[in-house]
């Protein structure tokens, strides 16, 4: 079928032409190389005749108003809100997905198409301050987000992205210019995690977009959920908050998240003290704000000065409750506290 008779079918940017017809996908770093009529390993793309075309441009299994802090971004824009979308499909197959019945499926056969134009007009409407690509991996969206994002931009939103971090540097460059303005990024663990629950993914290539993506501008913070068995142990933690020390000068934040059972994976959730011991050693290695997640209520939820230890902004769960800071620092001391955007109680 044609792309005029099928919306959500477009031609993506990033592909290289190989002999015989076939393609070498760029937008991820699996690189998958397709024959013409097949379909790439995150079920979203296919090579139609010798290009590479998304199978799911504009076409979204989910569309609402989510706070920022449940992505969770902390220092970006606390307590705003951000339209969200998402898609079908994956280029991982991480067993624990709570999303996995869009991540681990592929897109329906004849999807309904949105325009991105749509998304903005949704965003204003319910008054949100950006978008935000999320619950599948967003760059199954690459294509989309590269209109959406401009169009956006044109009207004050800001643009975000949820992320693993698999996607290739030319990707990453790409939604950079289109306007990425925020991206969160998942760490699975060390390279034996990533060996054993991603395999064929190089467990580097998420740090090193993370320090791209902060080259560029891009406000940036890292997610680690900690999984029972799977990247609970201490040579994991350290390795991941020396890591993350070294990104924005220990400015970028660290968040341990609880695991529940989901999918395909049965441990059972982390316990609250090893969340608290992760955070602990992340601050040991030099990562100036370290969370615990999924654990609403908890102290390790709330922000605190990194110099005099005055709490500045106090959540519950994905609500901020109390903001303190005056003009990006702390009242008692006056360090400046790196957040960027107005940063406001939730729904003020």
């Amino acid at each position: 079928m044609s792309e005029a008779g099928r919306p959500t079918l477009r031609e993506t940017p990033l592909y290289e032409r190989l002999q015989g017809g076939a393609v070498r996908c760029l937008v991820c770093e699996r690189r998958c190389v397709l024959r013409p009529g097949q379909v790439g390993f995150c079920r979203t793309r296919v090579n139609l005749e010798g290009r590479l075309q998304t199978t799911v441009y504009g076409a979204l299994s989910a569309m609402e108003s989510r706070p920022i802090e449940i992505k969770p971004f902390y220092h970006f824009w606390p307590g705003s809100s951000a339209t969200t979308i998402s898609t079908w499909g994956c280029n991982f197959r991480c067993p624990w997905c709570q999303n996995w019945h869009i991540s681990q499926v592929d897109p329906p056969a004849s999807p309904s198409y949105v325009p991105p134009e749509d998304v903005v007009k949704a965003a204003l409407a319910w008054g949100d301050e950006g978008v935000c690509v999320s619950f599948n991996e967003p760059t199954m969206l690459f294509e989309y987000s590269l209109d959406l994002f401009r169009l956006a931009r044109e009207r004050g939103l800001y643009c975000t992205y949820v992320s693993n971090g698999y996607m290739t540097r030319e990707a990453l460059e790409t939604l950079v210019d289109a306007g990425l303005d925020g991206l969160k990024i998942d760490i699975k663990g060390g390279e034996l995690a990533y060996a054993k629950y991603a395999p064929g993914a190089d467990w580097r290539v998420p740090w090193r977009n993370a320090e791209l993506a902060l080259e560029r501008g891009v406000h940036v913070e890292l997610v680690y959920l900690l999984i029972p068995g799977v990247n609970d142990g201490e040579g994991d933690v350290r390795t991941a908050a020396r890591l993350a020390a070294r990104l924005g000068e220990g400015n970028v934040p660290l968040h341990f998240t609880r695991y529940f059972p989901a999918h395909r994976f049965n441990a059972p959730p982390t316990p609250v003290e090893a969340l608290e011991r992760a955070c602990a050693m992340a601050r040991e290695e030099g990562v100036r704000f370290a969370y615990v997640g999924n654990v609403p209520g908890h102290r390790m939820e709330n922000t605190y000065c990194p110099e005099c230890g005055c709490l500045l902004i106090r959540r519950f769960g994905p609500r901020v409750v109390d903001v303190r800071l005056e003009e990006g620092r702390c009242p008692r001391c006056g360090a400046k506290v790196p957040v960027v955007g107005r940063a406001r109680p939730t729904g003020a």
